[in-house]
């Protein structure tokens, strides 16, 4: 029976603790459990049998006693209240307010854990976003209502990189107007100083009203950070499909999310997989990502960018692999283009958007887009060819043709990725800038591109380039 209380414990193993099972209780069901001081925690139910319930505690297990702890099986689970009100608040993991101002005022609460969208009612992404950063508009196209994941590491300044795309990103469409994006940001483990650079940012920036941010930092409880990603996707899917708006969720660092997921799978004594994470990390972090996209009779978008530090920066390891699986392309930054100082370190050829073909092209962006970034990315790669080549034999013995693809990829490496923290680049301006370093290759190795293409955009003068959308 819902709401009726049942006193002592079997057994408490750290943030998860045992009791008899009780009837109709449900999977991820809310608990309150209380201890001798009729202090309250929650909990939720994380797994069951013939005899016993075991429930996952969010917080410390300080205080309870197995004798006269009692457990309250609220018959629901955990819900968010989302109201108009949700812009510009501040919660916990948990998605309870945190920045003084009280609750939201609103009848309305929503299950965190979402619902599956249906394949049938899901809009194919293809309208493009411009985030003002050339390595990324330019040759990994961000797409509204996909989910495009950094790859990043210890030290390297995927932060600054996500705050920028924040405050630049924007739709652009054909008839040159654009729209922007409202924020859901969610910090999962992260230090006070990473939670303040964001905050900061987007005051500055005067973004700051149109964010949501759920906070769970590295003194939180580690198992508010299974929450925390969870709450702040219910949040997005709120604006998005109920008023409209175009969302972009940023979450980081999932790399400690998952650590947390490792946690729990541990105490709860289940077989490990790869590297001792649970077989179910994939189906576990897809019940995330998969919550991006649009929808037929909604107006609004959820674009997803999780950042991930890879340890070692290993780029095999479980969580990257499993989340380029699942997610439509990745950004990955480079450490040694970090150590040269090159701001974005986005390296060239690991980086890609699966999505990049639907979103670029005539009406879209620029009818040469497509061309231009192929051919870019094939001299790149030659690039880094030649470069291996000249370590073994030495620059000297290299040929002019290899020595010009050397010279090129030392400008596109300046010029092309490397930008301030501060610039913002529009389409335009990041495809002309494309034409010029081609202009350092012969003609006869520009095989990628039409010559239609050649002869309106490399052949003629500065001004018959259009700079715009056309």
């Amino acid at each position: 029976m819902k709401g009726v209380e049942y006193r002592g414990l079997t057994r408490i193993e750290g943030p998860v603790v045992i009791t008899g099972r009780s009837r109709n209780v449900g999977f991820n069901e809310v608990v309150a459990v209380y201890d001798r001081d009729e202090g309250r925690r929650l909990g939720r139910v994380v797994d069951m049998s013939d005899e016993f319930t075991a429930i996952q505690i969010f917080g410390s297990n300080t205080g309870l006693s197995a004798v006269d702890s009692r457990v309250e099986f609220l018959g629901k689970s955990m819900e968010l209240r989302v109201g108009p009100g949700l812009l510009g608040r501040i919660f916990n993991g948990l998605g309870e307010p945190i920045d003084g101002y009280g609750d939201i005022i609103s009848s309305t609460c929503l299950d965190v854990n979402g619902l599956p969208i249906n394949p049938y009612a899901r809009l194919y992404p293809r309208d493009f976003i411009q985030t003002g950063i050339s390595a990324i508009d330019g040759m990994n196209t961000l797409i509204r209502g996909q989910k495009l994941p950094i790859f990043s590491g210890n030290g390297l300044p995927h932060n600054k990189l996500a705050a920028q795309i924040v405050r630049q990103a924007k739709i652009i469409n054909a008839s040159e107007s654009s729209e922007p994006f409202v924020v859901v940001f969610c910090a999962m483990g992260v230090k006070y100083d990473v939670a303040r650079f964001f905050l900061d940012d987007f005051e500055k920036s005067g973004v700051l009203a149109n964010v949501v941010v759920f906070l769970s930092l590295a003194d939180a409880p580690s198992l508010e950070r299974l929450v925390a990603p969870r709450c702040a996707l219910t949040a997005a899917e709120y604006l998005a499909y109920e008023r409209n708006m175009h969302v972009l969720v940023v979450m980081t660092d999932m790399t400690n999310y998952c650590e947390a997921l490792r946690e729990v799978s541990s105490i709860r004594g289940e077989v490990p997989s790869r590297k001792g994470y649970p077989g179910y990390l994939y189906s576990d972090l897809a019940s995330l990502y998969e919550r991006a996209g649009k929808i037929s009779g909604s107006t609004g978008s959820i674009t997803q960018i999780p950042i991930l530090t890879m340890p070692n920066d290993d780029i095999s390891h479980p969580i990257p692999d499993l989340s380029g699986y699942i997610t439509e392309g990745q950004i990955v930054l480079d450490r040694e283009l970090t150590q040269r100082g090159i701001y974005p370190p986005v390296a060239g050829l690991p980086s890609l958007s699966r999505l990049m073909k639907d979103g670029i092209g005539q009406g879209m962006t620029r009818e040469d887009h497509k061309d231009v970034s192929s051919q870019l990315f094939a001299a790149y790669s030659r690039v880094k060819s030649v470069r291996n080549l000249a370590s073994i034999i030495g620059e000297e013995e290299l040929s002019e043709g290899d020595r010009r693809y050397l010279s090129f990829g030392e400008s596109f490496e300046q010029r092309f990725l490397s930008q301030g923290d501060t610039e913002n680049r529009d389409i335009g301006q990041t495809l002309d800038l494309g034409w010029s370093l081609l202009r350092e290759l012969p003609r006869e190795d520009l095989l990628r591109i039409n010559p239609v293409f050649i002869g309106k955009y490399l052949d003629g003068g500065a001004e018959e380039r259009p700079n715009r959308l056309q």
